[in-house]
């Protein structure tokens, strides 16, 4: 398997597999990469954590070196298609110009194919030592896949690098802020609306909770890479009906967290500021990442992207967290680098696609990748 018009075909094949989360399925979408991987001679491992919800190790012979394997991590799952209507069938990897549209075309099935025509193409060279591919189920909540993987790490091997194929318009990025997700419970007392007196408004709680939430300070130094840890109040609910006094609501709190700021010390810190206004409860959280630019693995990568695509990478990290938030501490955390041939801007839109070109670009880069990590490693 080898060419462009081979790795189209690939990432039609990948787009054309139903893998929305939830409820996901990639069992079918992993048992067809499991296919053509074993055919080009990779070891190839399945993992379940939950019926249909199945993650792919691939790994190449005789990649035990002192230094580990070089790991290309992408996730099979993708999201719903939302209300609006789409003008290209999400299944069907319409081509226009040099776009492809479909659901996951960016992200992130075209991360996805770029791996396997990799893989492909250095099996075909005779130069696959110290490789694997891992391909997820349930990115999309909460790194699913990858937090039941991290569990069992010897799945992998010793791992020297890891390159996280999400969407970045094949641009290098050093790593992503973690996240963290709240909810909020406020109490009170229920009444008629004629008489609020009576009553404990619980909304009234929650409004109170949310206005000192819009102003929380979480005392901690800006990353130099990561930036600021962020705060977004999304959700709020609360009472059954507008002529009484609410006993309950609710409020949901998304936190992007940078290194250093645990999920212990945010909850403590939310406790603090809202007192005696609520209970918070923690729902799932997922860590922050960042990779040293001089970081000499970094540094050849970086060279190698600038070759490829004639533009010279600037130290940033991505907006989005990644299966890496799981996997890049479970590995003993080794450099991570995000890096993949779809639109991040594209992610979950009506229409998505990707740049057919990018696609090219990346197998070359990750081969690139690959063989240099085997030349000095």
């Amino acid at each position: 398997m080898a060419g462009s018009q081979n790795a189209i075909f690939l990432l039609q094949e990948l787009i054309s597999f139903n893998t929305i989360n939830p409820p996901g399925n990639e069992d079918e979408c992993a048992s067809f990469i499991s296919d053509i991987l074993a055919d080009h001679g990779y070891e190839v491992k399945t993992l379940e954590f939950a019926p249909k919800r199945t993650s792919l190790v691939a790994r190449s012979k005789g990649h035990e070196s002192s230094k580990g394997a070089i790991c290309f991590c992408g996730h099979m799952d993708t999201v719903p298609l939302g209300n609006a209507p789409w003008e290209h069938d999400p299944f069907a990897g319409e081509i226009v110009d040099d776009k492809i549209y479909g659901r996951g075309a960016s992200d992130m099935k075209s991360g996805l194919a770029a791996m396997i025509m990799t893989a492909a193409r250095l099996a075909e060279m005779g130069l696959n030592e110290r490789v694997v591919m891992l391909f997820t189920a349930g990115e999309e909540t909460f790194c699913q896949g990858a937090r039941y993987i991290a569990v069992h790490p010897e799945l992998l091997g010793p791992i020297g690098g890891l390159v996280v194929c999400e969407p970045t318009s094949s641009q290098p990025l050093l790593g992503h802020k973690g996240a963290i997700h709240l909810r909020v419970h406020t109490k009170g007392q229920s009444a008629h609306a004629s008489m609020p007196e009576l009553g404990d408004n619980a909304i009234y709680k929650a409004a109170e909770a949310v206005m000192k939430l819009r102003d929380m300070d979480f005392n901690v130094p800006a990353h130099p890479l990561l930036g600021s840890p962020t705060l977004n109040v999304g959700t709020i609910s609360g009472g059954k009906n507008i002529n009484s006094v609410p006993d309950y609501a609710s409020v949901g709190v998304d936190i992007r967290t940078v290194p250093g700021l645990t999920p212990d010390k945010v909850l403590d810190q939310v406790k603090g500021l809202i007192a005696d206004k609520g209970e918070v409860e923690l729902i799932n959280y997922a860590t922050p990442v960042a990779t040293d630019p001089k970081d000499e693995w970094v540094k050849e990568v970086f060279d190698i992207v600038e070759k490829v695509t004639g533009e010279k990478p600037q130290p940033a990290a991505a907006p989005y967290f990644t299966d890496a938030s799981d996997l890049t501490p479970a590995l003993g955390n080794p450099p991570t680098l995000i890096l993949g041939p779809g639109e991040a801007e594209m992610a979950h839109r009506t229409d998505e696609y990707c740049y057919v070109s990018k696609l090219a670009e990346a197998v070359e880069i990750y081969t690139q990748i690959a063989l240099k990590w085997g030349e000095t490693r």
